[in-house]
């Protein structure tokens, strides 16, 4: 049994219902980067059954690869000497509880299905029997390198396929855009112990960026270039102490234009996504707003889910001149930069007409004008736009709803009211024209703002704001600062169904003081 882990993957998580969803995510994540897809199911159900001993409060998942098994350990802090109860339901070598000062570690050890040793005996036979094992290896690489889209993760992905099957050692090269070698992004050895010293070695040499193979040290070593839609991406160096194979060099160039488009795919994912969060980030206000007289705001934005796509949903809160503030909240039909271009439209229109001394019934007026006149490019929004003037008995706000959720006001009674009546959308008609709506808030009063991420948010066909769902959350909140307003009804949408949300969500609290 190997006593010092080859390595070692740590995540820490947050209590609630994404607790074990989120820790399955990471140790996916954990077996992939290892190729230790065959324990995947067996870690994936041990993770489950340990996470819900951590209670209600952050926990630790750490994974160790012992070289021939698996250690997995559910760290928590603060935890009582409990009983240690039954073991888990999956086959584990052995498993335990134990205590170190306040801290109650849960851990158990998982074995590998096939230790280095058996994995390389296997591809020691003659030629000929390697063509069916070939196969199923293959696909099961292929599915490895398509289970990640984490362009740092893929060479370590590369690195443990290949190795001890068909090298001693793997060294997975990335060319930076200038085409000039650098570190290997990843290095793998059969023996961990001697990753340092090849690192060293291979320090020492220059990589030949169109393959072919060389000597370093006692080894032999393969080159194989990683190329994906006719561009070098890197190299994929394997290394052993003896000659290769004949056929080794076909099955490492098969294995290498995988790599390459995984790769490939990977960067083209990684370079879409940070895109999409800039322009996400700059659809969304530069700033908090100062000090508003008369108004404890809150705001809380969050886009929808693991997706490569940018959202509809935007809000904004900003002073207008002459003493008075608009606020806004909208959201566009559908996702992608062509709702990201109604969006930022929409935004910008706001506040320029705003400044302009524009009423926001006129300002409703020019930004469906200015929709239309998109064309092709426009897309419908809901939109609630408002502009709060502070009066000596609390708050005036006038209003339009562009056909927006219904807006909210809670009284210090815990009474909840609808304040405005829904209009137009925003982008179908030309003919629209928009009339404002007088709110009041006394000291006291809250009004809330949401987008459809919040009242559609579904479980089991149910929507949270069914039977007036919302609105009996919302008066659960009498007493409650504009902030925790906000953070209660994003944790009641976040707890009323398991799965992520697939909507962004917006929520604008306004409390009148």
């Amino acid at each position: 049994m190997t006593n010092a882990p080859r390595a070692v993957l740590a995540a820490t998580f947050a209590p609630g219902d994404t607790a074990v969803p989120a820790a399955r995510r990471f140790t996916k994540e954990v077996m992939t980067a290892w190729a230790a897809v065959s324990a995947l199911a067996a870690a994936e159900r041990l993770v489950e059954e340990l996470v819900p001993k951590a209670a209600d409060t952050p926990f630790e998942v750490v994974w160790s690869h012992l070289g021939d098994g698996l250690r997995v350990e559910m760290r928590q802090r603060g935890a009582s000497e409990t009983a240690v109860g039954r073991g888990p339901s999956v086959p584990v070598e052995e498993w335990g509880v134990t205590f170190t000062g306040d801290q109650r570690t849960h851990w158990a050890r998982l074995r590998l299905s096939g230790s280095a040793e058996g994995q390389a005996a296997e591809w020691s036979a003659d030629e000929p029997s390697r063509g069916p094992l070939w196969m199923g290896f293959l696909a099961d690489a292929s599915d490895l390198l398509a289970g990640t889209l984490n362009p740092d993760m893929v060479p370590a992905i590369i690195s443990q396929i290949v190795v001890p099957r068909l090298a001693t050692w793997c060294a997975v090269y990335t060319w930076s855009d200038g085409g000039v070698p650098q570190r290997p992004a990843y290095l793998w050895h059969t023996d961990e112990r001697r990753i340092d010293e090849l690192r060293e070695e291979l320090d020492t040499v220059q990589v030949p960026q169109a393959g072919g193979s060389m000597q370093l040290g006692d080894s032999q070593v393969l080159v194989i270039p990683l190329l994906a839609r006719g561009r070098a991406l890197g190299a994929m160096c394997l290394g052993r102490p003896d000659r290769f194979a004949e056929d080794v060099f076909q099955y490492a160039e098969d294995i290498g234009r995988r790599a390459a488009l995984a790769m490939d795919n990977a960067r083209l994912y990684a370079t879409q996504a940070a895109a999409n969060r800039a322009l996400q980030r700059s659809l969304l206000p530069p700033d908090e707003p100062g000090e508003i007289p008369g108004l404890d705001p809150a705001v809380v934005y969050e886009p929808a889910g693991e997706t490569n796509e940018v959202g509809g949903d935007f809000y904004d809160l900003f002073a207008a001149g002459d003493g008075s503030w608009r606020f806004a909240v909208g959201d566009v039909c559908g996702t992608g930069p062509e709702a990201a271009a109604v969006t930022g439209l929409a935004r910008h229109t706001l506040r320029l007409l705003a400044r302009e001394g524009y009423g926001v019934a006129a300002v409703l007026d020019r930004l469906n004008q200015a929709i239309l006149e998109e064309g092709d490019r426009a897309r419908f929004l809901t939109l609630l736009h408002g502009e709060i003037k502070p009066v000596p008995t609390g708050l005036d706000v006038w209003m339009v709803s562009a056909g927006h959720p219904e807006a909210l006001r809670l009284r210090p009674s815990g009474v909840v009211d609808t304040v405005v009546t829904s209009q137009s959308l925003l982008g179908v008609f030309p003919e629209a024209t928009f009339k404002a709506q007088l709110v009041h808030l006394d000291p006291g009063d809250v009004l809330l703002a949401v987008t459809d991420g919040v009242t559609e948010r579904r479980q089991d066909g149910r929507l949270l704001d069914d039977d007036g769902g919302l609105a009996k959350l919302f008066a659960e909140c009498v007493g409650l600062s504009a902030r925790a307003v906000a953070e209660r009804i994003r944790r009641a949408v976040q707890d009323f169904a398991p799965e992520p949300s697939a909507d962004d969500m917006a929520i604008v609290v306004l409390r009148a003081r």
